[in-house]
């Protein structure tokens, strides 16, 4: 089945043309022209991708992601005209997992939602931490290849289950966005060890090139909401680290 992405854009000219750019793709793209009617689209059907521009009438681009986040962890691209600090800031704080410039370049568009994709839906490795190996089953019964990649990480009341993908605080489930759960799996492999943001564009992004790092700045901030600010340090000059 084709991607289904929905995009919410204003402007005609730049609506069509996106959504005919990704549809040469193979991309499924349903379209509005606003926030609220964007919004409406969302509650009908489940999308594969939701990119969403900044500058919407009704309910703006902003408003639009925090809507969705409060029922949604859909991958997220913002579009923002201007580039504008403030408007990157405000739409990663609202939940998006990353954003482009218009205009921008067919090619650099579908490479940010191919990698949006994939973390959507990727199988991580093993991670590293300090986690018991899987017990055995019962008398008679085999271990099955589900049982022996489960793995349950626990740093203090934080437990990951690498396995089901499964993240809980104090016992209770933790909701997080694809991203949000590729950069604590990230952390979760390098216990202790600080990691670099160009690191973290690289392996959770999946950025060949340098990446804005205030994407992994407000990521992180999303992240300690979530699962605590203590549990990821920030080591001035160098980057984060998850703390045993």
């Amino acid at each position: 089945m084709s991607v289904s992405i929905l995009l919410v854009e204003d402007d005609e000219v730049i609506r069509k043309s996106v959504a005919m750019a990704l549809e040469r793709y193979g991309y499924h793209v349903a379209v509005a022209g606003d926030g609220l009617t964007g919004l409406e689209l969302f509650r009908e059907r489940r999308h594969d991708l939701l990119l969403l521009d900044v500058m919407l009438p009704g309910l703006d681009g902003i408003g639009l992601c925090r809507r969705i986040r409060e029922s949604s962890t859909d991958p997220i691209l913002m579009m923002s005209a201007r580039g504008d600090a403030l408007d990157v800031v405000s739409g990663l704080e609202a939940g998006a997992d990353d954003y482009v410039v218009k205009p921008v370049d067919t090619s650099v568009l579908v490479a940010r939602i191919r990698s949006l994709l994939r973390r959507a839906t990727f199988t991580p490795a093993t991670a590293g931490g300090e986690a018991p190996p899987p017990e055995p089953n019962g008398p008679g019964e085999p271990n099955g290849p589900a049982v022996a990649e489960r793995r349950l990480l626990v740093f203090g009341d934080l437990s990951i289950d690498t396995g089901g993908l499964e993240v809980f605080r104090a016992g209770e489930p933790v909701a997080l966005a694809p991203t949000e759960l590729r950069l604590l799996l990230e952390f979760a492999a390098h216990p202790g060890i600080v990691l670099e943001r160009q690191t973290l564009l690289r392996n959770v992004w999946d950025y060949g090139w340098d990446g804005d790092s205030r994407v992994v700045d407000l990521c992180v901030q999303r992240l300690r909401r979530k699962i605590g600010a203590e549990r990821i340090e920030t080591v001035r000059g160098f980057g984060y680290k998850l703390r045993r």
